[in-house]
């Protein structure tokens, strides 16, 4: 295994969650490739109560899909945790889970998740999500909008 290309999967993996931590939804898009290979592990169709759960394909998908969560949640009751993350050469998992709280009703809710990032030259370039879809529709399930 090429160690310098573990590193920089490391380096990119870190400053994603990093980022992810400060909430910048451009400043998060910045670390993935113009073109993304975009998954999520719910129904093709997605749930309507979960809007921002939909197909991406590009760094601008990317800002407007952590906008979108940003906007269904309470900014300052918003956190996570890495448990692990695991680095085989570009490939990427992260354990851990998500907290958020409901902008519309106060609820809060809490999902574990698992994340693989593929990484190519610094950029982000497959995004996967594994995560407990069911709490999170539950969650947000009969808001008001």
């Amino acid at each position: 295994m090429d160690i310098e290309t573990k590193t920089s999967t490391q380096a990119t993996a870190q400053e994603f969650l990093r980022r992810l931590g400060e909430g910048d939804p451009d400043r998060i898009a910045e670390l993935f490739a113009e073109h993304v290979d975009w998954q999520l592990n719910w129904p093709e169709g997605g749930h309507p109560a979960v809007p921002w759960i939909r197909p991406r394909s590009t760094r601008a998908d990317v800002a407007g899909h952590f906008r979108e969560i940003a906007a269904f949640h309470i900014p300052e009751k918003s956190a996570g945790t890495a448990s692990r993350v695991l680095v085989d050469g570009t490939d990427a998992i992260v354990l851990g889970d998500i907290r958020q709280t409901v902008r519309t009703t106060g609820k809060p809710y809490r999902a574990l998740c698992a994340l693989h990032l593929t990484v190519e030259n610094g950029l982000i370039t497959r995004y996967a999500v594994y995560e407990d879809s069911l709490t999170v529709a539950e969650a947000l399930a009969g808001q008001r909008t």
